[in-house]
C-alpha cells in the first residue's frame, strides 16, 4: 500500500499538465472562433450600413441633378405653349442619361399626360410611359397637393424645388423614382400652383449601378433578387419604398474572420507544444482584426461626413460647424470663402474624368496648405468653401490672393501641365449675424461677382450685389434683345499680316456687343452667355453672315470666323455654312474655320464628320491657342487643320529669363513638317515681329500690326495699302471706329 502512491502520482504528473494543455488549446481555440465570429458580424453589418448609404445619397442625387434643369426659366417656357421636343430631349430627356447615367426621363402636364418620355431600355415612348405612370401616380397625386398648398417644406439654398420620391420597379428593374416640378428661377414666369409640368427622373439599382458598388465600395459578386428567399441573410439589404420591400441588394459576405480561422486552426495543433507562443499569437491576431474593425467603423463614419475623393468635409459637415462658429460669441468673426474653379469643365471635356479627379485632389492639397487649421470642405463638382474664424478683413484679402495664386500654378498631371484658375466669393459677419443659410447665400452671390469681373478674382459681398443676380437677368434678355433683332452685334476684322512681305493676306471676324446704355461689353462676357443660354448658335450665324458679307469685296484678302464647340457639334451646321456661302456667292476657299481643341472631344464623332463635310467644299480651318491647355505635339498628329495659331502667352515671353523662343521654334518646325502653316497671335513689339520672321512663322497678327477694324477701316487700310508702305511695316493702321 505504501508504493500504490507512486502510479498514482505518476499518472496526475503524466496526465494533469497534459489535461491543462489541452483545456487551455480548447479555451484557445474557442475564442478564436468566438471572436472571427464577431469580427465577420461586424464586418458584414458594415457593408450593410454602407449599402444603404449609398442608396440614400443616391436618392437624394437624383432628385439634385433634376434641379440643374427644371428650375429654370427657359424650360417652363419650352414646355408651356409650343411643345420644343429637340429642346426637351436635349435638356430634360436623354441629356440626364448622358450626363447624370438616369435611365429614364419624363415630362408629364398637370392631368397626367405625357409630353416627353425617354426610358433607356424602352424605345416606344408610349410604352415608356405605361411602364413608369401607375409608379409616378401617387407621388405625382401628392407633389401637386403640396404645391397648391404652398408647401416649401426642404427648400434651402441648396434644394431649389420641393418634390417626391420612392424606391419602386419601373420596366422590371428596381428603381429610384423621383418627380420635381418644373419652375421659374427669376420667379417672372407665372405659374399657377399645383398646375406645373412635371418631370420625372428614373435611376436603375441594377446593371451599372451594381458594378459601381463592387468597383468602388470592393463588394464581390454584387446582384439584385427580387425576393428574400433568393436573397442571403447575412449579407443582403432591402430595398424598402413606400409599399414595401421592392427587392434585395445581395453580395458575397466580405468575412475577415473566416480567413482567420482557415489560417489558424491548423496551427492549434501544435499549440500544445508552443502553448506561450500560441497565445501570444492569438492575442496579436485578435488585437489587429479588432483594430481593423475599429478603422472600418471609422472609415464609414468618415464616409458620411468627408467627400469621398479628396477626404475633406462634405457639405453637411461644413454648414453643422458654420452653425456652430455662428453660435459662438458675437466678437467671433466668421467668414465664409465660396470657391469655384475656372476652366475645369475644360479639363473634364478634354482630358476626362481622371485627370480631373486628380486635379480635385491637388487643388484641395493646396487650398489645405495655404489656410492652415481652418476648415476646407468640398460642396461637389469643382466647389470649394473655407470657413475663417476671427480673421481680420485684411488678412482675409491676403489668403484670397494667395488660395488664387495657387490654384494658377500648373499642375503636372502624369506630365502634363494643367492650367486652370479661381474665382472666390467672400461674405463675413460684421454688426449683424445672419444664419449659415444667409452667409452662404452672400458668398454665393460674392462668387458671381467675382465672376462676372474676369475670373482669378475674388469679391467681399456688399448690400449691392443683391442687385448682381438681376443684372444677370438683365443681361442675359438684353442679349436676347440683341441677337433677335440684329442691330446691336457688329464685327470687326482684324487684320492678319504675311510674315515675308508683311501685307494683309486675311482678317479675323471678331464679335462685338454695343450695347444701347451700357456701352461696348467684351465678347468673353456675352459669348459665355449666349453659350449658357442658348443663343451661341444664332448668334454666330449672324456674325458669319455679316462677315462674309462685308469681306466679298476684299477679293485677295481671306477671311476667318471663330466656332464654338456648341456650333461645330450640330449636324446642321454643315449646311447652314453651304446655304449662307451660296446666297451670299462667297468664295468657300477664302473661308477658314477656327477652332479650339476642346471642340474635337466630342464622343459622337459629330464635330469630325462636321468638319469633313465642310473640308470638301473648300473651308479650311485654323487650330486657335494652339500651346495652351492641353495641346501637345502628339496631339498635333491627328488634328486634320491648316494652320495653327500660336498664343500669345507664348510671344509675350520672348526675351524674358526661360523665355519661350525654343518653344515657339519647335512649333514652327513640326507645323511646317506636316505641311501646316503657322500664325503668331499677339504680336506687340518690332522685336517679337522679327524673331518669328526669323523662326520661319508664316503670318503674324497683333496690335503692332493692327487693331481690330471696322469693315470700312479695313476697307480704306486695303486701299492704302496698295499706294503706300501703311499698313505693310505693321506699325500703323486707321483708327477704331
Amino acid at each position: 500500500m505504501g508504493h500504490s502512491g507512486k502510479p498514482v502520482s505518476l499518472v496526475l504528473k503524466l496526465v494533469m499538465p497534459f489535461a491543462v494543455t489541452v483545456l487551455i488549446v480548447a479555451a484557445i481555440f474557442g475564442t478564436m472562433r468566438w471572436s472571427t465570429k464577431q469580427t465577420d458580424i461586424a464586418a458584414i453589418a458594415r457593408q450593410k450600413q454602407l449599402v444603404e448609404l449609398v442608396v440614400s445619397k443616391l436618392r437624394a442625387n437624383v432628385a439634385h441633378d433634376q434641379e440643374s434643369a427644371t428650375v429654370w426659366d427657359d424650360a417652363v417656357k419650352a414646355v408651356t405653349g409650343t411643345i420644343d421636343k429637340e429642346w426637351i430631349d436635349a435638356n430634360l430627356g436623354s441629356w440626364t442619361h448622358t450626363y447624370f447615367r438616369h435611365d429614364g426621363a419624363f415630362v408629364v402636364r398637370s392631368d397626367g399626360e405625357p409630353i416627353f418620355s425617354f426610358l433607356i431600355d424602352e424605345p416606344d415612348e408610349g410604352a415608356a410611359y405605361k411602364d413608369v405612370q401607375p409608379q409616378a401616380a401617387p407621388l405625382i397625386a401628392k407633389l401637386q397637393e403640396r404645391l397648391a398648398r404652398g408647401d416649401k417644406t426642404g427648400i434651402t439654398d441648396q434644394v431649389l424645388s420641393i418634390g417626391e420620391s420612392d424606391l419602386t420597379t419601373v420596366h422590371g428593374h428596381p428603381a429610384i423614382l423621383s418627380v420635381k416640378p418644373i419652375v421659374s428661377d427669376s420667379g417672372k414666369v407665372e405659374q399657377v400652383p399645383g398646375t406645373e409640368v412635371l418631370h420625372i427622373a428614373v435611376r436603375y439599382l441594377d446593371g451599372n449601378f451594381l458594378t459601381m458598388l463592387e468597383r468602388e465600395y470592393l463588394f464581390q459578386n454584387m446582384r439584385f433578387a427580387w425576393s428574400a428567399k433568393d436573397a442571403d441573410e447575412l449579407s443582403s439589404s432591402a430595398l424598402v419604398g413606400t409599399s414595401g420591400p421592392i427587392g434585395y441588394l445581395t453580395w458575397t459576405p466580405f468575412e475577415p474572420g473566416a480567413g482567420v480561422r482557415a489560417t489558424l486552426e491548423p496551427v492549434l495543433a501544435l499549440s500544445a507544444f508552443v502553448l506561450l507562443g500560441g497565445v501570444s499569437a492569438l492575442s496579436a491576431i485578435i488585437w489587429r482584426r479588432s483594430m481593423k474593425l475599429a478603422e472600418s467603423q471609422a472609415k464609414l463614419s468618415h464616409l458620411a461626413h468627408h467627400d469621398t475623393l479628396t477626404g475633406l468635409p462634405n457639405r453637411a459637415t461644413f454648414n453643422q460647424r458654420l452653425k456652430s462658429a455662428l453660435g459662438a460669441a458675437a466678437s467671433n468673426r466668421v467668414s465664409v470663402l465660396f470657391l469655384d474653379l475656372d476652366r475645369f469643365k475644360y479639363v473634364n471635356d478634354t482630358l476626362g474624368h481622371a485627370v480631373g479627379d486628380k486635379v480635385i485632389m491637388q487643388v484641395a492639397s493646396r487650398l489645405q496648405e495655404i489656410v492652415g487649421d481652418a476648415m476646407v470642405a468640398r460642396l461637389g463638382g469643382d466647389e470649394f468653401t473655407v470657413l475663417l474664424e476671427g480673421v481680420s478683413a485684411p488678412d482675409i484679402k491676403e489668403i484670397c490672393g494667395k488660395l488664387i495664386a495657387a490654384v494658377r500654378e500648373p499642375f503636372d498631371i502624369a506630365g502634363q501641365p494643367v492650367l486652370i484658375g479661381l474665382s472666390i466669393g467672400v461674405a463675413m459677419t460684421d454688426k449683424d449675424r445672419p444664419d449659415g443659410a444667409d452667409l452662404t447665400r452672400r458668398a454665393d452671390i460674392a462668387l458671381y461677382h467675382a465672376k462676372s469681373a474676369g475670373r482669378n478674382q475674388f469679391a467681399i459681398f456688399g448690400t449691392h450685389m443683391d442687385a448682381v443676380i438681376q443684372a444677370r437677368a438683365d443681361l442675359e434678355r438684353d442679349l436676347r434683345v440683341a441677337v433677335e433683332s440684329r442691330t446691336q452685334i457688329e464685327v470687326h476684322y482684324q487684320p492678319v499680316y504675311s510674315a515675308l512681305e508683311q501685307r494683309i493676306t486675311s482678317v479675323e471676324a471678331l464679335a462685338r456687343w454695343r450695347h444701347p446704355t451700357r456701352g461696348m461689353i467684351p465678347p468673353d462676357v456675352f459669348i459665355t452667355v449666349a453659350e449658357e443660354i442658348g443663343l451661341i448658335e444664332r448668334l454666330g450665324k449672324t456674325i458669319v453672315e455679316e462677315a462674309c458679307r462685308t469681306a466679298k469685296q476684299w477679293h485677295e484678302v481671306s477671311l476667318s470666323v471663330n466656332a464654338s464647340a456648341i456650333e461645330l457639334r450640330s449636324p446642321a451646321y454643315p449646311l447652314q455654312i453651304a446655304a449662307l456661302l451660296h446666297r451670299l456667292e462667297f468664295d468657300p476657299s477664302r473661308l477658314e474655320i477656327e477652332i479650339t481643341e476642346s471642340a474635337l472631344t466630342d464622343d459622337t464623332g459629330q464635330c469630325e464628320k462636321n468638319i469633313g463635310a465642310m473640308r470638301e467644299m473648300g473651308i479650311r480651318f485654323a487650330l486657335d491657342d494652339f500651346g495652351t491647355g492641353f495641346s501637345s505635339f502628339g496631339r498635333l498628329q491627328s488634328l486634320d487643320v491648316d494652320r495653327i495659331k500660336i498664343d500669345r502667352c507664348f510671344i509675350s515671353g520672348f526675351g524674358k529669363p526661360g523665355g519661350s523662343e525654343a518653344i515657339v521654334e519647335a512649333i514652327i518646325g513640326l507645323a511646317r513638317a506636316k505641311g501646316l502653316k503657322t500664325t503668331a497671335e499677339g504680336i506687340e513689339t518690332a522685336e517679337q515681329n522679327l524673331l518669328l520672321r526669323k523662326l520661319g512663322c508664316d503670318e503674324m497678327q497683333g496690335f503692332l500690326l493692327s487693331k481690330p477694324l471696322t469693315g470700312e477701316a479695313v476697307s480704306s487700310l486695303l486701299a492704302m495699302s496698295e499706294t503706300s508702305d501703311i499698313g505693310r511695316n505693321g506699325i500703323s493702321s486707321p483708327p477704331v471706329r
